[in-house]
């Protein structure tokens, strides 16, 4: 039975890994130390938002047995819309992924860090940080194997010891249990936490998932039957992912000094009160969260840049790698050299904000095209949840563009 139930694990892994990367590893740890168990609800209200999202793209993948973007691209027929939307996502995706790769890969670096210590070196009179070209190069091999087996394969391993890592430091850290009970259960609408709320929603329901899971769960599954395992896989890995997330918070919770900026100051602040083996523990788990959103952002952006250009999205050809390798040098040399390109980082967020809602809205309408699914399309109670769910993202757009801005 284990056996079977491990064959039909697919995509699933790969989300969870690519929405619990490093961006998402800091704001747990921020929200935990700063409002304690309290904004657990909110990512509950994440959690089930990414699932009913996450099922309607791989469904779409399943059927159509098409990427999103290449769907999007048959099916606007509108050649102005057509092109604002593609060069909308393209600009969001890829131009956004190569943003935030520096980020992914610093990290895993500073997972690393916390175990081994300083990772610059000084080569050519520049100080290079040599661990992000390690998970630069860890990355590239991955990728350009290009066998999605063994992809799958690595990922749900590094997602096992994630999930490991921060469970086992959640439970060290002896929490509260009706504490956590009742911020699961019991939403805080308090003002001061609304900015919170929202980046924790925010990086949980990722725009450029929805490509993702839709281009690979065709790589995985082909049959209109595989449909019931490709649901379990996404609300089991989604569910997990989830977890992970509130384990950080709850990691977080524990500690009483305020002067924390990330999940490898967490790492030490945890060493003192649970001894060392908790700050390896959570080094190894943040690890674990930068190498995985460091492999599959690229990826996620090599699927959506060639299925709007119309180009082969088979993972061993030239464009194909091109799109991928263009994102991840990117991020190995802003890493590396400790380059921070806030302006670009700016204009992925300002993209991210107005497309989450723009692809919300694209997914919906062609989840109930009959010419795309047929009895697949989506059911009135699907719909429902995907319409709530869809006022969530303007919203979410809304604020995170008026943040952009200083305007909030």
């Amino acid at each position: 039975m284990i056996k079977n139930w491990f064959k039909n694990i697919g995509p699933g892994p790969l989300v969870a890994a690519a929405f619990i990367g490093p961006g998402t590893v800091t704001l747990c740890t921020l929200a935990g130390v700063g409002f304690g168990y309290t904004l657990l609800w909110a990512m509950v209200l994440s959690i089930f938002a990414t699932i009913v999202l996450q099922e309607m793209a791989a469904r779409l993948g399943i059927i159509a047995q098409k990427g999103l973007s290449e769907v999007i691209r048959t099916e606007i027929k509108n050649p102005l819309l057509k092109t604002l939307t593609l060069i909308l996502i393209i600009s969001a995706i890829v131009i956004g992924n190569a943003a935030y790769e520096a980020g992914n890969i610093s990290g895993g670096v500073l997972g690393l860090e916390t175990i081994f210590g300083n990772p610059y070196q000084n080569i050519l009179g520049l100080p290079v940080n040599v661990m992000s070209i390690l998970i630069g190069a860890i990355a590239f091999v991955l990728l350009y194997i290009g066998n999605y087996k063994v992809l799958e394969k690595v990922l749900i391993g590094l997602v096992i010891v994630m999930s490991l890592a921060f469970l086992v430091t959640a439970v060290m850290s002896k929490p509260d249990f009706s504490e956590i009970f009742k911020g699961v259960f019991v939403p805080n609408f308090d003002e001061d936490s609304l900015l919170m709320v929202i980046g924790l929603i925010g990086t949980t329901v990722v725009p450029y998932n929805l490509f993702l899971h839709a281009s690979l769960v065709k790589e995985k599954w082909q049959d209109k039957s595989d449909l019931q395992y490709a649901r379990k896989d996404t609300i089991i890995a989604v569910a997990l992912g989830g977890l992970v997330s509130m384990c950080i918070i709850i990691c977080a919770a524990a500690i009483d000094t305020k002067d924390i900026s990330n999940a490898a100051d967490l790492a030490k602040s945890l060493e003192p009160l649970f001894g060392s083996v908790s700050k390896y523990v959570l080094a190894t788990g943040l690890f674990a969260a930068g190498i995985t959103s460091a492999i599959t952002a690229p990826l996620a952006a090599a699927f959506v840049a060639t299925g709007c250009m119309g180009w082969s999205t088979n993972m061993k050809s030239k464009r194909f790698r091109m799109v991928w390798l263009f994102i991840l040098l990117l991020g190995v040399l802003f890493s590396s050299l400790g380059i921070k390109s806030i302006e670009i980082i700016k204009f992925a967020q300002v993209a991210n904000g107005i497309m989450l809602p723009v692809i919300a809205g694209v997914l919906l309408w062609i989840m109930n095209k009959s010419s795309v699914l047929g009895v697949y399309k989506n059911t009135t109670r699907q719909n429902v949840f995907g319409f709530v769910i869809l006022a969530i993202t303007i919203f979410l757009g809304l604020k995170s563009i008026l943040k952009v801005f200083n305007l909030l």
